[in-house]
């Protein structure tokens, strides 16, 4: 994938994940499937102008849910969780 939007989809915003922002400085990313952790490094650094220093990456699988009678089954998302480099932060919410 060259382009790096396409490899990074969206923040991942939870409460997790902002007590390890504030804690940590690890920001977590849903990103593309079949991506690496370079190709993820190189995405961070280009998009967000910042240093990164460590990358881990989670595949989650889907689950089964009801809702009802109906049942379905919810999205298998692979996450990046990003380490900055200290003194580095992302702007997530335009402050």
């Amino acid at each position: 994938m060259s382009n790096a939007r396409d490899i990074i989809i969206r923040p991942i915003i939870t409460e997790k994940t902002m007590k390890i922002m504030d804690a940590e400085n690890k920001y977590t990313f849903e990103v593309a499937k079949g991506t690496n952790k370079i190709e993820i490094r190189q995405a961070i650094e280009e998009i967000f102008s910042v240093k990164v220093e460590k990358v881990n990456v989670v595949n989650t699988h889907s689950k089964t849910r009801r809702v009802g009678r109906f049942v379905g089954k919810t999205k298998a998302i692979r996450k990046a969780i990003v380490t900055l480099a200290a003194g580095e932060e992302i702007k997530l919410f335009g402050e």
